[in-house]
């Protein structure tokens, strides 16, 4: 590979801008911080998993090289010592070293602690610390965090899977409720018939048998169980954050979600989203990522509650959003603050503290604007959405026109009609609009 003129094009490319960015993880999170790369510098990513999802196969943004297992910290510490990636150091190219979904975050946050040598002064890794790691993401610390600092959140009960349920059990919540891991990196490795991202529980029965089958599949980690907040995915907000090494926001994108993924692999996924601002809100998610001495990016799951007008924080993620490409359709590309602080050494150095929130309304989708419409009620909110795609702000992440090729895109096409199956089978439109 290092010998092929594509790939020595490549490494001009990385020695020109000063980093090369390698992201662990071959799904849509990783797809959308290449195209982000390569929108902002014109690079394409390294990209180091065991599988490719649709979206990474035969992208011309993307040199994918295969790794057993991306959320292992032992498989990224050989991932960063194979061939491509050791010449890069060796030129004294300084890779950004970034994770696409949590655990992959977690596997790199290890590496960087129990073998920092691996790492030396050529590998950045924009992230925190294992301890702030764990008060930021394990579900039933950010919980205690909202609480002690005042932060909106939903009515929240933890439950102790090392310890014995049924003193834990019935919880004093009303139902339905929503239960979900406090240790998504636990949960990936626990499997029983039935299990979901996250999983809403009708009565306090329905609750005590699904922690019968997760106890029983070896999960002794927490459980967040939340009562749920009324409305539809219309409700569902997402705020994403980039927090300066003084832990001072320095970037804010805040969206209003349309639709989100209702199958059980992908539950809760935003599908739709229409780009907005909030500033309220960022204020708030500041007072968490300052306890938290937060650097680097917070995504945030919220959403409003009409009985009392206010948005629930529900969770952190330690890291760009699947979804992230939400953040550059509006005008505002991510990667950029990674590289400005990490790799320029401008942002934190300056000392300031404004941040940046505006930016274009626009429809991030992954499905075709026609069926992305259907699933809006609130006639006003209709109209915004069908104007916007209307005048071509539609921004969907697949779809790049510096990535094409015949075979990409037959597998685009192919991934959308599924898509679009899979959306009519799972939540027709009908259920939210009634048409």
């Amino acid at each position: 590979m290092t010998q092929d003129s594509r790939w020595q094009k490549q490494e001009r490319a990385w020695a020109a801008v000063g980093f090369a960015p390698v992201i662990i993880g071959g799904d849509a999170g990783a797809y959308g911080a290449a195209r982000a790369f390569h929108e902002a510098y014109g690079i394409t990513s390294l990209v180091l998993s065991k599988h490719q999802m649709w979206m990474i196969k035969h992208s011309k943004i993307i040199t994918h090289l295969e790794i057993e297992n991306g959320t292992v910290m032992e498989h990224v510490r050989t991932g960063l010592n194979l061939a491509p990636i050791r010449r890069l150091r060796d030129q004294g190219i300084p890779i950004l070293l970034l994770g696409a979904i949590d655990s992959t975050v977690q596997a790199i946050i290890e590496l960087r602690e129990a073998h920092p040598e691996d790492l030396g002064e050529d590998v950045v890794v924009p992230y925190v610390d294992r301890a702030r790691f764990d008060a930021a993401t394990v579900k039933d610390n950010f919980t205690a965090l909202a609480e002690k600092l005042g932060v909106d959140h939903p009515v929240t009960r933890v439950v102790d899977f090392s310890a014995d349920l049924d003193t834990q059990l019935p919880l004093d919540l009303s139902f339905p409720v929503w239960a979900k891991p406090a240790d998504v990196t636990a949960w990936y490795w626990t499997e029983f018939e039935g299990k979901h991202k996250v999983h809403r529980v009708e009565t306090p029965d329905d609750l005590a048998e699904l922690f019968g089958k997760v106890h029983a599949a070896g999960y002794r980690a927490s459980f967040v169980v939340q009562e749920e907040v009324p409305g539809d995915d219309q409700n569902m907000r997402v705020l994403t954050c980039y927090a300066d090494q003084n832990s001072r926001i320095r970037f804010a994108s805040w969206g209003e979600t349309v639709v989100e993924d209702h199958s059980p692999a992908a539950l809760g996924n935003p599908s739709v989203i229409l780009t907005t601002k909030n500033s309220e809100a960022v204020d708030q998610a500041q007072k968490l990522l300052t306890e938290l001495d937060w650097v680097g990016y917070a995504n945030f799951d919220l959403k409003y509650d009409p009985r009392d007008s206010k948005t629930k924080f529900f969770e952190l993620n330690p890291r760009l959003g699947r979804s992230s490409y939400y953040i550059t359709g509006a005008g505002n590309n991510p990667v950029e603050y990674y590289v400005r602080d990490f790799i320029r050494g401008e942002l934190s150095a300056d000392g300031g503290t404004s941040r940046v929130e505006d930016q274009a309304e626009t429809v991030y989708t992954v499905l075709p604007g026609w069926l992305a419409a259907r699933y809006v009620s609130d006639p006003d909110r209709r109209r915004r959405i069908r104007r916007v795609l209307r005048s071509g702000g539609t921004r969907n992440p697949f779809f790049y026109a510096a990535d094409r090729s015949p075979r990409r895109i037959g597998l685009l096409l192919a991934a959308q009609a599924s898509l679009v199956r899979k959306f009519l089978r799972f939540y027709p439109p009908s259920r939210v609009t009634g048409e």
